[in-house]
């Protein structure tokens, strides 16, 4: 595991905001983010392509060592993998988002996302069941979701996942790697 020393300021209230997520290697990691800029989605400024496990969750600072704690037992715990992006998907008309889909290493998502918030300090309440995706165009015109969904069509990439990363936000700018978590050490 490698600290990174930027970490951002805890939020108010003794809280920090953290999220966990896969990155999308290079060439395919900026080529997504581009296609997220070009929709007009402003998160590509301050979110580089990636698979969510865990989204923006705010969390005691005071309880941070023990998350990394856990994050690492959960690493560990998983063997690296192989992701096969193919395609596009959307969840409208429930939201607006458009992203590339997971041909394979869905399970292995899964497993992960579950196992993430089986941590008593993360409490992660969601709208929606966890469906892993690299999103690549959210709330911009219908006109951009479209235009992202048949742009992306045919895309494909496969790479392996060798760790996951802890990010913090501060509230403003983009989210910050904290640390990285190797799959399958112990």
């Amino acid at each position: 595991m490698t600290p990174h020393p930027t970490t951002p300021p805890p939020l108010e209230n003794g809280l920090t905001r953290i999220g966990v997520a896969i990155d999308i290697p290079e060439p395919w990691g900026e080529q997504l983010t581009q296609r997220r800029a070009a929709a007009g989605d402003p998160q590509a400024a301050y979110t580089p392509a990636h698979v969510t496990l865990l989204g923006p969750t705010e969390v005691a600072t005071e309880a941070l060592p023990r998350i990394e704690k856990h994050l690492a037992a959960v690493a560990a715990a998983q063997q690296p993998f192989t992701i096969h992006l193919r395609g596009t998907g959307t969840f409208r008309p429930i939201t607006e988002v458009v992203f590339v889909t997971l041909a394979a290493g869905i399970s292995e998502c899964e497993l992960l996302a579950e196992a993430i918030v089986s941590s008593g300090d993360i409490h992660r309440g969601s709208r929606f069941p966890y469906h892993p995706h690299v999103t690549i165009a959210q709330d911009v015109p219908a006109e951009a979701l479209d235009a992202a969904f048949d742009d992306l069509a045919g895309f494909s990439a496969k790479f392996g996942v060798p760790a996951f990363t802890l990010f913090s936000h501060g509230g403003e700018g983009p989210w910050r790697r904290r640390r990285d978590y190797p799959l399958g050490r112990t």
